[in-house]
């Protein structure tokens, strides 16, 4: 039995583009050289290969380096294969069937060092007469303060500002509101903001509460511009986005004792597994602290 049929099943019947066929091709010729050439046992062949061939194919990769992503799209293709072969007759059992592929590493969040932070806005230089000066400092310390995501930036009108009672009402996934807390550095910073900005632009065009130099609502390249340039300031990781600074917001709020459930309200998250990867960052930044402080560590 060869994969030919297969692939021309891809190809003509399923409209696969020739580059998809081709990867799923070379995916089952990596297989097919481990089965026949591998010291482990005895040559195999299409029909005689059980699960155990396959998850010892897998063990394999993993010896070689290949990551979580590019076994589990192999033992895609492996599946596709056999769930095809099955179905014609071509094989008596799907050896595939039931194998599970390695979990994917979990990726923690990045987020800037609460040093950094404080060294952006702090000790950097704003020009306090300068309307894109204040207003980068005030969408930075907004991003950082509340969590909130860039969406929801964009999308804060004046009214959203309660001055009174320091909150910002704000409108996340699938259009629900929440009630976010502010301090009075943020209070201080939005009203310097907004003082500019009416006097630099006269009467209001828009109801947004950041806007770009034309007056106009801003968009979520602009404002990604100016956090990735203020970030690059004090900051060397390589992704430098607003979303950087709502993981920075989750994180601080941990690392100084906020309640995860807590936090999962202000970031508006739907389940509290969400938030939970926050507390893999913050156990992560305890043990380094614990890695460099104990001797025998």
């Amino acid at each position: 039995m060869t994969t030919d049929d297969f692939l021309n099943y891809l190809r003509y019947e399923r409209n696969y583009s020739e580059r998809t066929v081709q990867s799923y091709g070379e995916d089952l010729k990596a297989f097919e050289s481990y089965f026949k050439n591998s010291e482990d046992h005895e040559p195999q062949t299409w029909e005689s290969v059980d699960s155990d061939v396959i998850r010892d194919w897998m063990e394999h990769m993993m010896d070689k380096g290949n990551n979580a992503t590019s076994i589990n799209r192999r033992l895609s293709a492996l599946r596709s294969f056999y769930r095809f072969a099955l179905a014609r007759g071509m094989v008596q059992r799907d050896p595939a069937h039931g194998v599970t592929g390695p979990k994917k590493a979990k990726v923690l969040p990045q987020f800037v060092k609460e040093k950094e932070m404080d060294q952006l806005l702090d000790e950097m230089h704003w020009q306090e007469d300068d309307y894109k000066d204040v207003r980068a400092r005030t969408i930075i310390i907004t991003f950082y303060t509340t969590g909130i995501r860039l969406s929801e930036l964009t999308g804060l009108d004046d009214a959203m500002v309660d001055f009174e009672n320091c909150q910002l009402k704000v409108t996340g996934k699938r259009n629900k509101q929440r009630i976010i807390p502010f301090g009075e550095e943020l209070k201080e910073s939005l009203r310097r903001y907004m003082d500019i900005r009416d006097n630099t632009f006269g009467v209001r065009q828009t109801t947004a509460l950041f806007v770009n130099n034309k007056g106009k609502r801003m968009t979520s390249p602009q404002v990604r511009d100016i956090v990735k340039a203020r970030l690059a300031q004090v900051s060397t990781l390589k992704k430098r986005s607003p979303h950087v600074l709502r993981h920075t917001f989750a994180t601080t709020m941990l690392n100084h004792d906020a309640g995860l459930e807590s936090v999962k309200k202000l970031l508006g998250h739907e389940s509290l597994t969400t938030t939970e990867i926050y507390t893999h960052t913050t156990f992560e930044q305890l043990k380094r602290v614990y890695e460099k402080a104990h001797p025998r560590a």
